[in-house]
Order: C-alpha cells, then sequence, then structure tokens
C-alpha cells in the first residue's frame, strides 16, 4: 500500500505538468485531451492504491491458553506417609490447534510453607476446541496442607483436519463401584471408530458429586484398540476424602502422547461409517426430491 501511496504521490506533479503544458498551448482541443489524460492517471493509480489496500494480508488470530476447567486434589493418610490425588480438566478453545507438550506440576507444602513434595506430570494433546480430563497420585512422606497445580504453557501446532474429523472414541457398559476401603472400581469399554487400530488408548474417570463438583478420578491405559472391537477396561480411583459423595462418573478415553499425531494418524486413515446395517425398508417408488413441480397454466 505504501508503494501504491508514493507512486501517486511522485505521479500527480507528472500530471499537473502534462495539463499545464497542453493549457499553454493556444488550441482548446489537445489542452482538454491533455487534461483528461491526466486525471486518468490519477483514477489509474488510485485503483492501484485500492488493490493495494485489498491485497494485505490479515494478521493471523491469537491463540487463546489452555484453561483450566476444573480441578480437585484431596489427601489421606495410608501407613507413615500421605497419599496425594488430584484430577483436573483443561480445555482448548483453539479451533484448529492443538495444544502440545503440557506439562502439570503439583506441589505439597507444609504449614510452615516448607515444600514437601513435587512431581511433573507430562500430559497428553489437546485436540482442536476439546478438552483433556487428566489424574494422577503423588506420596508424600509429610503431610502437606496445601497443594497447588500449575501448567507449563503448550505448544501449539495446526491440525491438519478439521475438528468435527477428530471423533470420539466411544465407551459404554460403563460402571462404577464403591469398595469397603473407600476406593472407586470403574469398569467398561471402549471402541476405536477408525479404520486403523489405536496403538494406546488413555481412559480417565472423573467422579462428580450430586451438584456436578468433580471429587476424583482415575486413569488406566488400554493397548491395541482394533477397529470394530470393545476390549474392557478397569480403573481405581483412590484417595479420596471420606466426605466424598460420588453420584456420577464421566469416562473418556483418548489417544496417548504429548503430541497430536497419533490422533491425526488415526483420523488420516478414515472413519468407519456410523451406518453399517442395510435397511429393511422398501424403498420409495419415486425419490420425492425429484417430483417436478406443477406448473401453472
Amino acid at each position: 500500500m505504501r508503494s501504491a501511496i508514493a507512486a501517486l504521490d511522485a505521479a500527480s506533479p507528472l500530471a499537473l505538468r502534462m495539463a499545464s503544458g497542453a493549457g499553454a498551448g493556444r488550441v482548446a482541443g489537445p489542452g482538454r485531451a491533455a487534461r483528461g489524460a491526466a486525471a486518468g492517471v490519477v483514477v489509474l493509480l488510485g485503483a492501484a492504491v485500492l488493490a493495494g489496500c485489498g491485497g494485505e494480508e490479515k494478521p493471523a488470530p491469537e491463540l487463546r491458553p489452555l484453561a483450566v476447567r476444573d480441578q480437585v486434589s484431596s489427601i489421606i493418610k495410608t501407613g507413615d506417609s500421605y497419599l496425594i490425588n488430584w484430577a483436573g480438566v483443561l480445555g482448548n478453545d483453539n479451533k484448529w490447534h492443538f495444544g502440545e507438550q503440557v506439562v502439570a506440576t503439583i506441589t505439597g507444602q507444609n504449614a510452615a510453607g516448607k515444600q514437601v513434595v513435587r512431581t511433573d506430570q507430562p500430559l497428553d494433546a489437546v485436540p482442536p476446541a476439546g478438552a483433556l480430563p487428566f489424574s494422577g497420585q503423588a506420596v508424600s512422606p509429610e503431610k502437606p496442607e496445601k497443594v497447588t497445580i500449575t501448567f507449563r504453557p503448550a505448544q501449539w501446532r495446526k491440525a491438519s483436519r478439521v475438528t468435527s474429523a477428530f471423533r470420539p472414541f466411544p465407551v459404554s457398559d460403563s460402571m462404577t463401584t464403591r469398595q469397603n476401603n473407600g476406593n472407586y472400581i470403574v469398569t467398561g469399554r471402549v471402541a476405536n471408530p477408525y479404520n486403523l487400530s489405536a496403538s494406546s488408548l488413555v481412559v480417565t474417570a472423573l467422579l462428580r458429586d450430586k451438584m456436578g463438583k468433580l471429587v476424583g478420578g482415575g486413569t488406566t491405559f488400554v493397548d491395541d484398540v482394533a477397529s470394530g472391537v470393545r476390549p474392557r477396561f478397569i480403573l481405581s480411583v483412590e484417595g479420596l476424602p471420606k466426605s466424598a459423595q460420588v453420584a456420577r462418573t464421566e469416562v473418556v478415553a483418548r489417544t496417548w502422547g504429548s503430541t497430536g499425531k497419533p490422533y491425526e494418524d488415526l483420523v488420516l486413515g478414515g472413519a468407519k461409517p456410523l451406518h453399517t446395517v442395510k435397511p429393511t425398508t422398501a424403498p420409495f417408488p419415486r425419490d420425492r426430491g425429484r417430483q417436478a413441480l406443477p406448473i401453472a397454466p
């Protein structure tokens, strides 16, 4: 755009000189023709300025950081040590990018503010416009009075397919059972909607009370999930406080890995059709969508 404006500024004196030079002549006709040519030059250069404005590339939208949609931690005494259980949900509001290489840092401090436990938990990639449920455990020799979870900023990579191409992994037959020791056992089956086999899937269960508040979670792995099969999973949720009242369980399966490549590889291999059962009803005598409308007389 600047170059076009500079060209216009440089050409304007030339156009004026053409007009004045033609005006100095005593013949009226050629003077008007010269002034018309000068005006034409100005119009053409003005159009070039507008074209330069329209050709500028818009800046890429700024990527929004991952958002902590939910998180919880609990501490219970087990023998001579303390078990810390945490769970949470990270959200990705960017519909064209994977959030990768995310690391959660969990620290515990005692009543005096001294750090008694610290652990880093690498998290799986967060899909575009999606969420990542996660959970974990750590053991501390001393009781922490405060547990803090922080996250390393994600590295962003543009997805190779639209958001709708990343279909979820169906979970069925899930059941949650409370044990006598206060732990919870979650079982169910997971399926693979893609043509290629998933080398490893991560299954995370989030436990919530009747108000929807997150009280804890657990995670397990299921390997070699081929298309068309439904392998069973079982996981344990430990470290919940005695006051926890579990009313419902959310179970989510996802690909394993700090990058989105395993997910993208499955998507690029194609997905199974949603409906594979042959229709049992008779077809219409004539496709109603092809019937011609009556013509008015």
